[in-house]
């Protein structure tokens, strides 16, 4: 209390302490309206069917299934483990906590924990390795007979489509990307694609996410996958292997189709005078037996 009987420092600080308490709970609240309003307006069905999905696009092919399978399954398992180790830690870090200044007692070894530790990596190590094996022998399987064959040239810095069909009685239409206009990549729905993949120059990665299949474009050697398009639609397809100055403009788009819409463009790059095989020259500047340099056609 003051001299002149008005309230002391003390209590009136008192007094603004307990008059800002409901001024933060109302800003806690609001916070908390803001925040659970975005939360819900975010998740839209598509957003939910993502997390379904690990983060994983939706498939469009028939090697879909094995690779979302292993890659959900690896990280249920990754989870189970987590769980354990925390778990574990958890119990030790509170049923062992220190008490008191006595050294705990010592002892040399416990087996059973030493069994544990020991068998259940190896468990874990047999189990992955089992569905590796088995999901990867579904995602790399080749048929003796596919519907179509394509050479994929990966080239710095762009893309070739070699389309081995008979066009018009020709053998093979081919079509060429550049930085200003990336390629094209035009598929059959539900038809089989065996694709070989090769380089002229460093090493590039074929991938279209939505195909759920990557693959490494080598100079000197062939790689080669095969899969059938499930769904119609345009997908983004990139290069993803650091190869040079230019790598983040190899990109390309990937048209699937159907049957006849197919047919048409390859008669349609017949018609262009596209015909035969352009497999990449010097530098990958050149397309041998056409003498012209990227980007004039």
């Amino acid at each position: 209390m003051g001299s002149n009987g008005t309230p002391g420092v003390d209590e009136r600080a008192a007094g603004l302490a307990g008059a800002t308490r409901p001024a933060k709970r109302r800003l806690l609240v609001g916070t908390g309206v803001v925040v659970a309003t975005l939360l819900l307006t975010g998740c839209s069905s598509a957003t939910t069917e993502q997390w379904k999905r690990l983060g994983l696009p939706e498939g469009a092919s028939d090697r879909t299934e094995a690779v979302r399978s292993l890659w959900v399954g690896a990280w249920i398992a990754a989870l189970i483990v987590g769980a354990m180790v925390w778990g574990l830690i958890l119990y030790v870090s509170v049923r062992y906590r220190k008490r008191n200044d006595e050294a705990p007692r010592q002892v040399r070894y416990n087996l059973p924990l030493e069994v544990l530790y020991t068998l259940a990596p190896f468990a874990i190590i047999g189990v992955l390795f089992f569905y590796t094996v088995e999901h990867g022998n579904k995602i790399t399987a080749m048929s003796d007979n596919p519907a179509h064959t394509i050479n994929v040239v990966g080239q710095q810095w762009q893309w070739t489509f070699n389309y081995k069909d008979t066009v018009d009685g020709q053998e093979g239409v081919w079509e060429t990307g550049t930085l200003q206009k990336p390629a094209e990549l035009w598929l059959p729905v539900n038809e089989s694609v065996h694709f070989d993949l090769t380089s002229p120059d460093v090493i590039h990665s074929f991938w279209v996410p939505s195909f759920y299949f990557k693959l490494d474009v080598i100079p000197g050697r062939t790689n080669r996958f095969e899969l059938t398009p499930t769904k119609t639609g345009t997908f983004a397809g990139k290069c993803a292997e650091l190869c040079g100055l230019y790598h983040s403009r190899m990109v390309f788009t990937v048209k699937v189709v159907t049957k006849d819409e197919y047919d048409a463009h390859l008669r349609d790059l017949a018609a262009r005078g596209q015909t035969g095989a352009a497999t990449g020259g010097q530098d990958a500047t050149t397309i041998p037996g056409h003498g012209e340099q990227e980007g004039e056609k």
